[in-house]
């Protein structure tokens, strides 16, 4: 029998006990000694999450599936913790004759008790995976609401940086050249200049992207939309106060809202993204 043995931590993961890739490896190895197995292949995803498909490693040994007669991992949550997914994957293993194997869940596909028991373990780490994400979510709604930003230094939800600012040691610091083309962005939106034409001429005078790339109508708007220019970073409904130098007043961050909304003709595509009024500073 030829096995694929697929091993794979989250980034989450990574700093949680468990067992380590090296662990997993090992165990796996050990367990195709023991059933006199040869081992054809050994997939490695490190730091990726188990909630999707979009792994590297995965995805190459679904595509090797001619190469190995049994997919071995040390449990099931180490191939999926998505119940769609994991069935969409027993579909196509199923269709080319392929058994898998959970080795300390001593389970596998071979018959119906197997497949049933399958089903209802994988159903309770989605369930598992669901909590984790409501209590992170929940996690980080209250650090939001909470977080106190001071003019000494202003913390960020831990996002990417938008055009116009840097992390630096976790605190949001401004760009100035960067800014200075987001305040003419929100200056020539409010002038009456379209969006499309606003990109047509960063492009056309050379300013380009963060990364090199030419402005399009998707970019400018999530310029026009983002509220951190106005001195505001958005985290779900919660609008958290920092101190970076801003590009716009709020004042004027809600005139483009006003106006861009103004241009939807259909209500249910209307959003509300203005910053309130009396927000506290």
């Amino acid at each position: 029998m030829r096995a694929a043995l697929y091993v794979r931590v989250s980034t989450e993961e990574q700093s949680m006990e468990g067992y380590s890739l090296d662990a997993q490896r090992s165990y796996l190895q050990d367990y195709c000694i023991a059933e006199n197995w040869e081992v054809a292949g050994v997939y490695v995803d490190d730091g990726f999450s188990g909630r999707n498909t979009n792994r590297p490693a995965y995805e190459r040994m679904m595509k090797d599936l001619d190469k190995w007669d049994v997919l071995l991992v040390m449990k099931m949550d180490r191939i999926h913790r998505n119940s769609r997914n994991f069935m969409n994957m027993m579909d196509d293993l199923n269709k080319k004759k392929k058994m898998f194997v959970a080795a300390m869940e001593l389970l596998d596909t071979t018959n119906a008790l197997g497949r049933f028991v399958f089903d209802m373990v994988q159903r309770i780490a989605q369930l598992e995976s669901e909590l984790i994400s409501e209590r992170t979510y929940s996690g980080m709604k209250e650090k939001a609401e909470t977080m106190n930003n001071s003019d000494k230094e202003s913390r960020t939800m831990g996002f990417s940086p938008p055009y116009g600012y840097v992390l630096s040691s976790g605190v949001l610091l401004s760009v100035p050249e960067e800014l200075a083309v987001v305040r003419g962005i929100f200056k020539e939106y409010l002038d009456g200049s379209t969006m499309d034409s606003i990109a047509y001429g960063l492009n056309r005078a050379g300013q380009l992207t963060r990364k090199g790339n030419p402005w399009n109508i998707f970019s400018i708007r999530n310029i026009l939309h983002n509220p951190i220019y106005a001195g505001y970073m958005r985290w779900d409904d919660v609008l958290v106060k920092h101190f970076a130098q801003t590009a716009v007043s709020t004042e004027e961050y809600n005139r483009v809202q006003e106006t861009i909304n103004a241009k939807i003709r259909d209500p249910k595509k209307k959003m509300e993204r203005k910053i309130p009024e009396g927000l506290e500073q």
